[in-house]
């Protein structure tokens, strides 16, 4: 097996066991996500093989080609065993992005590359599955469709409508898959004015170059603009051996924290979708289920889970935000970071890891001096005068976090914009909880969502800007045309005053009286660490 060593500087293999001889690793020469994958592998995880290719190519991505085709892709065959474009025994990548500094879902991910009309049988002749095999190559040609040729994704979720006639998706079998892939390979090269791309080593070109391109993306420039991140630094690109959560009843993927990263109470926060692929659970296009689903599914994949979350913690030192996928019944670890948490969150969660020995008080005081402790409390509902006439809620949706916020109906960012000049709050109410819409979420107040999981990419970012955000509330019907909407039985126009409750996923019309209730326990724990460093604690009152 060729050694990592042999790699040029700024290509960096990862696998387990851990990886060695790896040339300077660093977060800002492999990305904070292939930089924690190699740390994942220090810490004893399952984690698929994968190649890093550095930051050090986002500003000319032409140049990774040769040393990638030339040795990273070789090194990832004589490890994995498998042959990228082979008809018969194929490699099949996800190409993701990496940037120094986390920036969930501004930057794009393609799964499934390498699968093509030759290499699908290769791929059921491994699996002995081809309902997922049709499955991955449909979603291929999709995201391949919106990522490089930059086709509306609208276009292929009609198709899919079309086809299931509002069945779940999850429940085609692979006929109909084969049919739907057909349909959108037509789609595809219809819109697109060439064919899909049937050569191996095209796809994968075009991959790595569309994810070093999305670092320019408008959501991306205005991420990096509101977080003051430096637009020089660029961004890693991974290509690492896909694993398979659609291969049926005992496979999914999923997202986690932990702990619970709007109360940073110390329990595992998962969102599982069984039978699907990761993007269905970070995109905002489909609600997903908790940690139940996944112990119902694959019971010795949740009990592997909890354990790799107490060893990343351990490893870390920090409350972690993860990704993972169960390929029939075994756990895969894809990539963690530190986790985005509300203000009181971020306090219980550095004073809890002072107690439990894994910071000392010194780090907890550096991770908690921004925070005043009038932050330190949960927005709730105040009773009226009579509370057996307290309002019905509308719907239930799933609390992605927490307080209370009332606000104005906004359907796209124009309308956020219009009511933030005229002064007035507002809510923006979305099919999707989608990145592309963080300009609009940094000028509402809350965030509501037809779809979408706690985890999603986008309900991360709204939870780390303070956002009250309720996500998949399968009671909400958006009317775009009409500028309405439907929840339940009411029907509302943009600009009627709704009230998210986001401590109990509630949704109410008209405007609710709220109050911050302090949690004193918090704020004593807190004041007791500063009083340990006054010096520091004059600082921070400053």
């Amino acid at each position: 097996m060729k050694s990592s060593s042999t790699l040029p500087k700024h290509l960096y293999l990862i696998r387990t066991p851990a990886s060695q001889n790896l040339h300077k690793p660093s977060r800002e020469t492999m990305g904070s996500k292939g930089y924690n994958l190699h740390r994942m592998t220090q810490a004893g995880l399952n984690v698929p093989v994968a190649l890093v290719i550095g930051t050090h190519y986002t500003h000319a991505p032409q140049d990774c080609f040769l040393p990638v085709f030339s040795v990273g892709l070789h090194a990832l065959e004589e490890s994995t065993g498998l042959l990228f474009g082979d008809e018969r025994n194929p490699l099949i990548l996800s190409v993701r992005s990496g940037a120094p500094v986390s920036m969930p879902g501004m930057l794009e991910t393609l799964l499934n590359i390498g699968l093509n009309d030759h290499t699908l049988p290769g791929l059921v002749r491994q699996t002995g599955n081809p309902r997922m095999a049709w499955d991955a190559y449909r979603r291929l040609v999709a995201s391949y469709g919106e990522v490089v040729e930059g086709l509306p994704a609208a276009l292929f979720e009609a198709e899919i409508d079309r086809l299931t006639q509002g069945q779940d998706e999850r429940l085609l079998d692979f006929s109909q898959l084969r049919q739907l892939t057909r349909s959108f390979l037509a789609l595809y090269e219809t819109h697109a004015g060439r064919p899909f791309p049937q050569d191996a080593r095209e796809q994968l070109s075009g991959a790595i170059e569309a994810v070093f391109a999305s670092w320019n993306a408008d959501k991306a420039v205005e991420y990096r603009r509101i977080n003051q991140i430096d637009h020089d630094m660029g961004t890693a690109v991974i290509l690492q051996r896909m694993v398979f959560g659609n291969t049926g009843g005992h496979s999914g993927a999923g997202v986690g924290f932990t702990r619970d990263p709007s109360t940073g109470e110390n329990r595992l926060w998962v969102d599982f979708l069984a039978n699907a692929q990761g993007e269905d659970v970070v995109s905002g296009r489909r609600n997903a289920h908790g940690h139940a689903t996944l112990a119902a599914v694959a019971p010795d994949a949740w009990q592997q889970l909890q354990a790799s979350a107490q060893a990343l913690e351990q490893h870390f030192k920090d409350m972690q935000d993860f990704e993972f996928t169960v390929q029939d019944g075994v756990l895969h670890m894809l990539q963690t970071r530190d986790g985005k948490r509300t203000p009181l969150a971020a306090v219980r969660i550095a004073l809890d890891l002072l107690e439990e020995e894994l910071i000392d008080s010194a780090e907890a005081l550096v991770r908690t001096q921004a925070i005043q402790e009038d932050e330190l409390g949960t927005v709730r509902m105040v009773a009226g005068d009579d509370p057996d006439n307290a309002p019905a809620p509308l719907a239930l949706a799933n609390p992605a976090c927490s307080g209370v916020v009332s606000g104005a109906i906004a359907l796209d960012a124009q309308a956020v914009e219009r009511l933030v000049q005229r002064g007035v709050p507002a809510i923006l109410v979305r099919q999707d909880a989608e990145t592309s819409d963080i300009a609009a979420m940094q000028g509402a107040h809350g965030l509501l969502t037809q779809r979408g999981a706690r985890t999603s990419h986008a309900a991360v970012v709204a939870r780390q800007m303070g956002k009250t955000c309720l996500v998949g509330c399968t009671a909400l019907h958006i009317n775009e045309a009409a500028r309405t909407l439907q929840i339940g039985s009411e029907t509302l126009n943009e600009s009627d005053l709704i009230t998210l409750d986001g401590n109990d996923g509630a949704i109410y019309a008209g405007q609710a009286t709220s109050a911050l209730v302090p949690d004193t326990a918090l704020r004593a724990r807190l004041e007791g660490l500063r009083s340990q460093h006054p010096a520091k604690k004059a600082r921070h009152h400053k």
